[in-house]
């Protein structure tokens, strides 16, 4: 197994962990111009005298510490601070940070990341890496805080950001919405959808919304509309849904995949067609409420405990809603995968490749594995102890292969070295 290594070593910081994060913002949709103050409390792992947060290209007006104005350098997409003082660990502190500018996407190797512009209106899509463009953050999946955001912008517009949402206030033309996310949160989780949607209650045993462009009315209701009986096979499968509600929002622009946000997902207008042929999406992006959003990978390398599940999630729901079995699924993906490079270690695929479609498919496979090695009843009652265990937690695959060898008969060690550490495709069971 290797040794441990950041896919991204310029995002995050080791040296502290965020408790919370206060973003008050405004935005005006035409010229695409951010304004914002984030209070950001800290608490350092070990004595600092300066603090290094993540954020895009924008202009810092301020950098305060107990109302006094500190010193701060603002380049190549870091914002190091100097505290003025040294920060004795474990004590709480608070920075605030007065910036502005237009938001952009982080350029990555998937294109940009982060705050986009719509045709009208603005999302955030932020995995892996994209939250420094709209927030100066800790930005690293293991950190997890909860949040307070509040964003101010044209009445025109509903504001849709993760978590409850507490108040609505309209003065003149605009309109200010302020969610609070009190179950920690990964910073790329945090998200800011924008735009002229209309808003519906979905029934079902957890509260859902669904926020569609008018025009897309009929079709998002059509393709979302078996999402409650989906969600109560979740719950009976994987545990109890883990957050206090459930959001999707369809925008009136394509999208190349659906994203998932901490309690809510994002869909393109070329998602629903209203014939439900996306509906394994809809699956795959409810499933990451529990694996990615409640359990949050500890480093990017471990990214199957998110994508395999919620592949899975997709076999599950086949099976649970009369399509094929998950074996049939896994039987015609193995043999797929079987004609393809060998050449991918699944619990450390490497930083380019933590989104191939082997990552999430050969996650699935391992998963099938698992079962029908463990059986039915172990294996989804280990899958419940998994996500009560880790609730709103930080996992590894360490963690995890330790948990499964708790429900097995036999030792797993050579069943997981072949499926998660080895590049060749092992025999499916």
């Amino acid at each position: 197994m290797s040794a441990h290594h950041p896919y991204f070593p310029a995002h995050g910081d080791e040296t502290y962990g965020v408790d919370h994060y206060d973003l008050t913002l405004g935005y005006r949709i035409g010229p695409n111009r951010l304004t914002g103050v984030a209070r950001v409390t800290l608490r350092p792992r070990e004595p600092l005298d300066r603090i290094t947060l993540d954020l895009g290209a924008f202009r810092v007006t301020h950098v305060l510490l107990g109302g006094e104005r500190l010193l701060f350098a603002h380049r190549d997409g870091k914002l190091r601070v100097a505290a003025g003082r040294r920060l004795p660990p474990d004590e709480p502190v608070t920075v605030e940070v007065r910036y502005s500018g237009s938001p952009r996407p982080v350029r990555s190797r998937w294109g940009g990341v982060g705050w986009e512009e719509l045709t009208d209106g603005a999302m955030v899509a932020g995995q892996p890496i994209g939250a420094p463009s709209w927030f100066p953050c800790n930005d690293r999946p293991g950190d997890k805080a909860a949040y307070r955001i509040s964003v101010t912008t044209a009445a025109a517009y509903q504001v849709i950001a993760n978590g409850r949402l507490v108040s609505k206030r309209g003065a003149a033309s605009e309109t200010t919405w302020t969610y609070e996310q009190e179950e920690p949160m990964a910073t790329y989780l945090a998200g800011v959808q924008i735009g002229r949607y209309q808003r519906e209650e979905l029934p079902g045993p957890v509260p859902q919304s669904l926020a569609f462009p008018r025009r897309l009315a009929a079709r998002a209701r059509h393709d979302f509309g078996r999402q409650a009986r989906m969600l109560a096979v979740f719950s009976e499968r994987f545990g109890p849904y883990p957050f206090g509600a459930y959001t999707v929002v369809v925008v009136d622009d394509e999208l190349e995949i659906p994203i998932e946000a901490q309690g809510m997902s994002i869909f393109g207008a070329n998602h629903v067609d209203g014939s439900r042929r996306e509906e394994r999406l809809v699956a795959h992006e409810l499933a990451h409420q529990w694996f990615g959003n409640s359990l949050t990978l500890a480093d990017w390398r471990d990214i199957w405990l998110h994508e395999g599940f919620a592949t899975y999630a997709e076999w599950v729901w086949s099976e649970d809603s009369g399509g094929d079995h998950a074996h049939e699924h896994a039987q015609r993906w193995h043999r797929k995968l079987a004609a393809l490079p060998q050449n991918l270690v699944l619990a450390d695929p490497g930083a380019d490749k933590i989104f191939d479609d082997r990552v999430y498919k050969r996650g699935a496979l391992t998963l099938h594995a698992l079962r029908r090695t463990l059986g039915d009843t172990a294996f989804f009652t280990m899958v419940r102890d998994w996500t009560a265990e880790y609730r709103h937690g930080v996992v590894t695959t360490d963690e995890f292969t330790a948990h499964a060898q708790r429900y097995a008969s036999r030792r797993l060690d050579t069943f997981f070295w072949t499926w998660l550490y080895d590049a060749r495709l092992p025999f499916l069971p």
